[in-house]
Protein backbone atom coordinates (compact mmCIF):
# COMPACT_ATOMS: atom_id res chain seq x y z
CA UNK A 1 0.00 0.00 0.00
CA UNK A 2 1.30 3.47 -0.88
CA UNK A 3 2.45 5.64 2.03
CA UNK A 4 1.70 9.30 1.54
CA UNK A 5 0.93 12.33 3.69
CA UNK A 6 -1.32 15.10 2.47
CA UNK A 7 0.57 17.75 0.54
CA UNK A 8 3.78 15.77 0.12
CA UNK A 9 5.23 15.20 -3.34
CA UNK A 10 6.11 11.56 -2.93
CA UNK A 11 4.74 8.19 -1.86
CA UNK A 12 6.29 4.79 -1.16
CA UNK A 13 5.14 1.65 -2.89
CA UNK A 14 6.44 -1.59 -4.41
CA UNK A 15 9.05 -1.07 -7.10
CA UNK A 16 10.00 -3.26 -10.05
CA UNK A 17 13.59 -2.11 -9.56
CA UNK A 18 14.18 -3.13 -5.96
CA UNK A 19 11.65 -3.86 -3.24
CA UNK A 20 10.19 -0.49 -2.24
CA UNK A 21 10.61 2.66 -4.27
CA UNK A 22 9.63 6.31 -4.07
CA UNK A 23 7.13 7.65 -6.62
CA UNK A 24 5.90 11.13 -7.52
CA UNK A 25 2.52 11.74 -5.83
CA UNK A 26 1.92 14.78 -8.06
CA UNK A 27 3.53 16.52 -11.02
CA UNK A 28 6.91 17.88 -9.93
CA UNK A 29 8.76 20.74 -11.62
CA UNK A 30 12.47 20.60 -12.41
CA UNK A 31 14.60 21.97 -9.57
CA UNK A 32 12.07 21.14 -6.84
CA UNK A 33 13.44 19.87 -3.52
CA UNK A 34 11.37 16.72 -3.09
CA UNK A 35 12.57 15.27 0.20
CA UNK A 36 15.48 15.71 2.59
CA UNK A 37 17.84 12.78 3.09
CA UNK A 38 18.33 12.52 6.86
CA UNK A 39 20.35 10.18 9.04
CA UNK A 40 23.00 9.68 11.67
CA UNK A 41 26.07 11.90 11.53
CA UNK A 42 29.15 9.71 11.90
CA UNK A 43 32.92 10.07 11.69
CA UNK A 44 34.85 9.06 8.58
CA UNK A 45 36.44 6.17 10.51
CA UNK A 46 33.06 4.82 11.64
CA UNK A 47 31.69 5.34 8.15
CA UNK A 48 34.42 3.17 6.64
CA UNK A 49 33.98 0.50 9.32
CA UNK A 50 30.22 0.26 8.69
CA UNK A 51 30.60 0.30 4.94
CA UNK A 52 33.12 -2.55 4.89
CA UNK A 53 31.06 -4.59 7.37
CA UNK A 54 27.94 -4.17 5.24
CA UNK A 55 29.90 -5.03 2.12
CA UNK A 56 31.09 -8.28 3.70
CA UNK A 57 27.52 -9.08 4.75
CA UNK A 58 26.22 -8.34 1.26
CA UNK A 59 28.69 -10.76 -0.31
CA UNK A 60 27.35 -13.64 1.80
CA UNK A 61 23.65 -12.74 1.96
CA UNK A 62 23.33 -11.08 -1.45
CA UNK A 63 21.68 -8.05 0.09
CA UNK A 64 23.18 -4.90 1.51
CA UNK A 65 21.73 -1.90 3.30
CA UNK A 66 24.24 0.89 2.82
CA UNK A 67 22.91 4.43 2.64
CA UNK A 68 25.99 6.50 3.49
CA UNK A 69 26.70 9.88 1.95
CA UNK A 70 29.80 12.01 2.26
CA UNK A 71 28.68 15.05 4.22
CA UNK A 72 31.87 17.08 4.56
CA UNK A 73 35.59 16.60 5.21
CA UNK A 74 35.00 15.35 8.76
CA UNK A 75 31.67 13.56 8.74
CA UNK A 76 29.42 11.27 6.73
CA UNK A 77 25.66 10.75 6.92
CA UNK A 78 24.28 7.25 7.46
CA UNK A 79 20.71 7.27 6.18
CA UNK A 80 19.89 3.78 7.48
CA UNK A 81 17.47 5.12 10.11
CA UNK A 82 13.69 4.57 10.47
CA UNK A 83 12.74 8.21 9.82
CA UNK A 84 14.46 8.47 6.43
CA UNK A 85 12.06 7.46 3.63
CA UNK A 86 14.46 9.08 1.13
CA UNK A 87 16.65 5.97 1.44
CA UNK A 88 14.08 4.16 -0.73
CA UNK A 89 14.86 6.25 -3.81
CA UNK A 90 16.38 3.69 -6.17
CA UNK A 91 19.30 4.05 -8.56
CA UNK A 92 18.62 4.83 -12.22
CA UNK A 93 20.89 4.98 -15.25
CA UNK A 94 18.47 7.61 -16.59
CA UNK A 95 17.84 9.61 -13.39
CA UNK A 96 15.06 12.17 -12.98
CA UNK A 97 16.54 13.33 -9.65
CA UNK A 98 19.88 14.10 -8.06
CA UNK A 99 21.18 14.30 -4.49
CA UNK A 100 22.37 17.79 -3.62
CA UNK A 101 24.15 19.09 -0.51
CA UNK A 102 22.79 22.47 0.56
CA UNK A 103 24.95 23.74 3.44
CA UNK A 104 25.17 20.35 5.15
CA UNK A 105 21.67 19.19 4.25
CA UNK A 106 21.25 16.55 1.56
CA UNK A 107 18.13 16.84 -0.58
CA UNK A 108 16.66 14.78 -3.39
CA UNK A 109 16.03 17.33 -6.15
CA UNK A 110 14.14 16.98 -9.45
CA UNK A 111 16.51 17.06 -12.45
CA UNK A 112 13.62 17.57 -14.86
CA UNK A 113 9.83 17.80 -14.84
CA UNK A 114 8.39 14.59 -13.37
CA UNK A 115 4.88 13.27 -13.96
CA UNK A 116 2.70 11.98 -11.13
CA UNK A 117 3.17 8.22 -10.78
CA UNK A 118 6.74 8.16 -12.14
CA UNK A 119 9.30 6.42 -9.96
CA UNK A 120 12.00 8.72 -8.61
CA UNK A 121 15.60 7.71 -9.18
CA UNK A 122 19.07 9.20 -9.03
CA UNK A 123 22.56 8.10 -10.03
CA UNK A 124 24.15 6.45 -7.00
CA UNK A 125 27.49 7.28 -8.62
CA UNK A 126 29.33 4.20 -7.41
CA UNK A 127 33.00 3.89 -8.28
CA UNK A 128 33.97 1.32 -10.90
CA UNK A 129 35.78 -0.84 -8.32
CA UNK A 130 33.92 -4.13 -7.77
CA UNK A 131 31.28 -3.09 -10.30
CA UNK A 132 30.15 -6.70 -10.73
CA UNK A 133 28.89 -6.67 -7.14
CA UNK A 134 26.33 -4.03 -8.12
CA UNK A 135 24.09 -5.20 -10.98
CA UNK A 136 21.50 -2.65 -12.09
CA UNK A 137 17.86 -3.46 -12.76
CA UNK A 138 16.57 0.05 -13.43
CA UNK A 139 15.19 -0.99 -16.82
CA UNK A 140 15.96 2.30 -18.57
CA UNK A 141 16.77 2.21 -22.29
CA UNK A 142 20.36 3.28 -21.67
CA UNK A 143 20.94 1.02 -18.64
CA UNK A 144 24.58 -0.08 -18.62
CA UNK A 145 23.86 -3.13 -16.47
CA UNK A 146 25.74 -2.06 -13.35
CA UNK A 147 25.40 0.70 -10.75
CA UNK A 148 28.34 2.84 -11.77
CA UNK A 149 28.67 6.63 -12.01
CA UNK A 150 28.13 7.85 -15.57
CA UNK A 151 31.60 9.38 -15.61
CA UNK A 152 32.99 5.81 -15.55
CA UNK A 153 30.75 4.45 -18.31
CA UNK A 154 33.38 4.68 -21.11
CA UNK A 155 35.84 2.70 -18.98
CA UNK A 156 33.13 0.21 -17.96
CA UNK A 157 32.09 -0.37 -21.57
CA UNK A 158 35.70 -1.17 -22.44
CA UNK A 159 35.97 -3.59 -19.50
CA UNK A 160 32.74 -5.34 -20.50
CA UNK A 161 33.90 -5.59 -24.12
CA UNK A 162 37.21 -7.17 -23.05
CA UNK A 163 35.36 -9.52 -20.68
CA UNK A 164 33.04 -10.65 -23.48
CA UNK A 165 36.01 -11.18 -25.81
CA UNK A 166 37.86 -13.23 -23.17
CA UNK A 167 34.78 -15.40 -22.60
CA UNK A 168 34.49 -16.00 -26.36
CA UNK A 169 38.15 -17.05 -26.54
CA UNK A 170 37.60 -19.35 -23.56
CA UNK A 171 34.62 -21.05 -25.18
CA UNK A 172 36.58 -21.57 -28.43
CA UNK A 173 39.52 -23.06 -26.51
CA UNK A 174 37.16 -25.45 -24.75
CA UNK A 175 35.64 -26.55 -28.04
CA UNK A 176 39.06 -27.07 -29.65
CA UNK A 177 40.26 -29.17 -26.73
CA UNK A 178 37.18 -31.39 -26.64
CA UNK A 179 37.62 -34.95 -28.09
CA UNK A 180 36.29 -35.47 -31.60
CA UNK A 181 33.32 -37.80 -31.96
CA UNK A 182 34.20 -41.07 -33.72
CA UNK A 183 32.41 -41.23 -37.06
CA UNK A 184 30.58 -44.56 -37.37
CA UNK A 185 32.01 -46.70 -40.19
CA UNK A 186 29.53 -48.52 -42.41
CA UNK A 187 30.48 -52.17 -42.77
CA UNK A 188 30.96 -53.18 -46.36
CA UNK A 189 29.10 -56.28 -47.35
CA UNK A 190 31.08 -58.32 -49.88
CA UNK A 191 29.04 -60.29 -52.42
CA UNK A 192 29.14 -64.03 -51.75
CA UNK A 193 31.20 -65.88 -54.30
CA UNK A 194 29.45 -68.91 -55.80
CA UNK A 195 31.54 -71.84 -57.06
CA UNK A 196 29.90 -74.60 -59.09
CA UNK A 197 30.86 -78.18 -58.15
CA UNK A 198 29.61 -81.45 -59.58
CA UNK A 199 26.86 -82.96 -57.52
CA UNK A 200 27.60 -80.52 -54.71
CA UNK A 201 25.84 -77.45 -53.42
CA UNK A 202 27.35 -74.10 -54.13
CA UNK A 203 29.83 -73.12 -51.48
CA UNK A 204 29.67 -69.61 -50.25
CA UNK A 205 32.88 -67.75 -49.69
CA UNK A 206 32.61 -66.06 -46.37
CA UNK A 207 33.07 -62.38 -46.70
CA UNK A 208 35.74 -61.03 -44.44
CA UNK A 209 34.98 -57.99 -42.35
CA UNK A 210 37.83 -55.56 -42.34
CA UNK A 211 38.47 -54.42 -38.81
CA UNK A 212 38.41 -50.67 -38.56
CA UNK A 213 41.31 -49.52 -36.49
CA UNK A 214 40.25 -46.65 -34.27
CA UNK A 215 42.96 -44.30 -33.27
CA UNK A 216 42.19 -42.96 -29.81
CA UNK A 217 41.84 -39.19 -29.77
CA UNK A 218 44.13 -37.67 -27.22
CA UNK A 219 42.12 -35.73 -24.68
CA UNK A 220 43.88 -32.57 -23.70
CA UNK A 221 42.39 -30.43 -20.91
CA UNK A 222 40.46 -27.40 -22.13
CA UNK A 223 42.26 -24.16 -21.53
CA UNK A 224 40.20 -21.70 -19.53
CA UNK A 225 40.58 -18.06 -20.31
CA UNK A 226 40.42 -16.29 -16.97
CA UNK A 227 39.29 -12.71 -16.77
CA UNK A 228 41.61 -11.22 -14.23
CA UNK A 229 40.36 -8.75 -11.67
CA UNK A 230 42.82 -6.02 -10.93
CA UNK A 231 43.64 -5.89 -7.25
CA UNK A 232 41.98 -2.96 -5.56
CA UNK A 233 42.94 -1.58 -2.19
CA UNK A 234 39.97 -2.42 0.04
CA UNK A 235 38.72 0.91 1.27
CA UNK A 236 35.21 2.27 1.23
CA UNK A 237 35.08 4.61 -1.75
CA UNK A 238 32.78 7.50 -0.94
CA UNK A 239 30.57 9.68 -3.02
CA UNK A 240 31.41 13.31 -2.49
CA UNK A 241 28.66 15.76 -1.60
CA UNK A 242 29.96 19.20 -2.42
CA UNK A 243 28.13 22.42 -1.60
CA UNK A 244 25.13 22.91 -3.90
CA UNK A 245 26.43 20.22 -6.24
CA UNK A 246 25.22 16.63 -6.70
CA UNK A 247 25.78 14.62 -3.51
CA UNK A 248 27.50 11.35 -4.25
CA UNK A 249 26.41 8.31 -2.31
CA UNK A 250 29.13 6.24 -0.70
CA UNK A 251 30.11 3.23 -2.82
CA UNK A 252 29.93 -0.18 -1.17
CA UNK A 253 27.98 -3.36 -1.69
CA UNK A 254 24.81 -1.48 -0.97
CA UNK A 255 21.24 -1.55 -2.11
CA UNK A 256 21.16 -2.93 -5.60
CA UNK A 257 18.88 -1.54 -8.21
Amino acid sequence: MAKKNEGQLWELRKSTIHNQGMFAAADIESGTRIIQYVGEKISKKESTRRALAWEASARTKGEGLVYIFDLNKRFDLDGNVPNNPAKYVNHSCDPNCEAVNYDGEIWIVALRDIKAGDELGFDYGYDIQHFMDHPCRCGSKNCIGYIVAQEFWPKLKKLLKNKKKAEKVGRKAARDAAPEEAVPVRKKKSASKKTTAKKSTATKAVSKKAAVKKTPVSKSPAKKSVVKKSAVKKTAAKKVASKKTPARKKKTAGKKA
